[in-house]
């Protein structure tokens, strides 16, 4: 007799973002999360920065995060990873947010994931398809410009990762979304080293199972 073997599908993942980062859950804990990035940003405020003034900055900073996760939440978002240091003196206009879980068909009855990523690189400009903790994936790459009437305020480069859940049933992904804020008149190789540093945290991916 025959066994079937019946594999557990993973019920998280591990990410490892950059040092200077934070990561805001966006279902429970969110608001700890941003008081936590919010004291922190405080005190790394310069040493003459004026006393006064240190309540309109925090007060601007709450908002500006506020904003950030509610555009995060309205994509799905299930977490979101923030810089919350300057890196050489520079604030990073950068996010990651990783997606609930959705499902998509599949091509055929018979076929598994591997056959929907194939069917989407080909019909998706710049995609690849690349391998995460063992799992194939689909990598995207594109710049999207500034369109009021799309409610796109500012364009930016956008890197996603589309990854199936291993042994889930009906099939769902994962989707991991890198967005870099572009400036008028900025050099490109900064946004293609950003782009890297995307990569390099994707690269750490890891499915759980505990």
């Amino acid at each position: 007799m025959t066994t079937v073997e019946h594999r557990r599908a993973p019920n998280g993942f591990n990410l490892v973002p950059p040092p200077g980062w934070d990561v805001i859950p966006l279902h429970s804990g969110t608001q700890e999360a941003m008081d936590r990035i919010v004291h922190k940003a405080v005190k790394q405020l310069p040493a003459g920065f004026p006393k006064d003034d240190i309540p309109k900055a925090r007060l601007k900073l709450i908002q500006e995060m506020k904003k950030v996760v509610r555009r995060a939440r309205a994509k799905g978002g299930m977490t979101l990873y923030l810089p919350t240091e300057r890196l050489h003196g520079v604030a990073l206009p950068v996010s990651i947010v990783a997606s609930e879980p959705i499902e998509i068909p599949r091509v055929r009855p018979d076929s598994g994931p591997e056959a929907v990523l194939a069917a989407l690189a080909s019909e998706t400009p710049g995609a690849e398809v690349r391998e995460l903790d063992d799992t194939a994936a689909l990598r995207s790459e594109r710049d999207v410009p500034a369109d009021a009437a799309q409610g796109v305020d500012v364009a930016h480069r956008r890197v996603e990762y589309l990854v199936p859940i291993p042994d889930s049933t009906p099939d769902r992904y994962v989707t991991f979304s890198f967005s870099a804020l572009i400036a008028p008149g900025s050099d490109p190789a900064f946004y293609d080293t950003l782009v890297e540093l995307f990569d390099a945290v994707m690269s750490t991916f890891r499915w759980s199972y505990s």
